[in-house]
């Protein structure tokens, strides 16, 4: 059984577009934000150590490609 899933707005002509009230549009934020499962203390300190590892190995993979194709241009052309 297909259900319509398209708005109010769906047969109105795209130039008439209902504006929502600054009150709905902070209750609907509430209820969204009721909706995230935040993470726990030991979930973010997990998050956030395994990020910062990432970032220290792809900052050590681009030092030393850079470090590596430098040294290779030097040897081709020659440097002081």
């Amino acid at each position: 059984m297909a259900i319509d899933t398209r708005g109010e707005t769906a047969g109105k002509p795209s130039g008439e577009k209902k504006r929502t009230s600054p009150a709905l549009f902070y209750r609907q934020i509430i209820s969204e934000l009721r909706k995230v499962i935040w993470p726990t203390r030991k979930d973010l300190v997990t998050y956030t150590t395994v990020v910062l590892i990432f970032v220290a190995i792809m900052v050590a993979i681009v030092y030393g490609l850079d470090a590596g194709f430098g040294w290779v241009v030097l040897r081709i052309f020659g440097g002081a």
